[in-house]
């Protein structure tokens, strides 16, 4: 009996300590929204494997919640919505994708002065970087994984929730390099155009299938926190029409 008796104590020690694997092979690709702690303006990268060509979410190792899988809903056909064409005089190459940060848009650049411009939400406070990454992989309906972190706080969310109309992803997301991050879409439509995020890029479900119509894996990304004014060319004030006096006859 006493030997059962340490073998649960060395047991309970062991969770009170939070040693996990998974903790010890650092973040993996998935973790994003609502982290724990802040980037300082970095966006924090997956150390781990960077072949991108298989589904991570689905390799990734059952957690110690029991593998609490829920349904993420209907996946209907949702129709691409193509956004304003706007004037966009920028240094920023044809075909690569501007997110301003401040301004709370993000652009894909068409070339010739012009671009689609999108609403989006982007990083709050403590959670908000800027650099210049590559699209690595393009994903439908994706699968979400909530984070350790988040789970520790709210042990009501599932280990995972399949993609799908409940899924907080979205109907597509763009994974930006070997970052922990994504532009994606969303099932809450009132954060559009607010800084609510962890570091990701809120859409709308018809903007992103849009833009993932346009970009393909390699396109660039460039986060700024604003963009230069454009130049407006400056006109002389026309002249008011003058009545024409014609000489009085004699």
């Amino acid at each position: 009996m006493s030997k059962i008796v340490k073998i649960v104590a060395l047991g309970c020690l062991w969770l009170l300590t939070g040693q996990t694997p998974t903790l010890a092979q650092g973040w993996p690709s998935w973790a994003e929204e609502a982290f724990g702690r802040s980037n300082q303006g970095t966006p924090r990268r997956w150390s781990g494997p960077r072949d991108f060509g298989f589904d991570l979410d689905e390799q990734r190792p059952r957690q110690r919640f029991g593998g609490d899988i829920r349904d993420g809903g209907p996946r209907p056909d949702i129709a691409p919505k193509t956004p304003p064409t706007v004037a966009f005089a920028h240094d920023f190459p044809a075909n690569s994708i501007v997110i301003n940060t401040g301004a709370r848009k993000l652009y894909y650049v068409l070339g010739n002065g012009q671009a689609y411009e999108y609403a989006v939400s982007v990083g709050r406070e403590g959670f908000n970087w800027t650099g210049t990454e590559t699209i690595s992989r393009k994903q439908a309906w994706p699968d979400w994984h909530p984070p350790t972190e988040m789970r520790d706080r709210d042990p009501s969310l599932p280990e995972k929730m399949t993609g799908g109309l409940k899924n907080p992803l979205g109907a597509m997301a763009l994974y930006l390099g070997t970052t922990l991050y994504r532009i994606h879409g969303t099932n809450d439509v009132k954060s559009i155009g607010r800084a609510e995020s962890s570091g990701c890029f809120r859409m709308l479900n018809a903007d992103v299938l849009h833009l993932a119509s346009l970009a393909d894996v390699g396109t660039s990304v460039s986060v700024v926190q604003s963009l230069p004014a454009s130049q407006q060319i400056s006109r002389a004030p026309e002249r008011a029409s003058q009545p024409v006096v014609l000489p009085a006859s004699k």
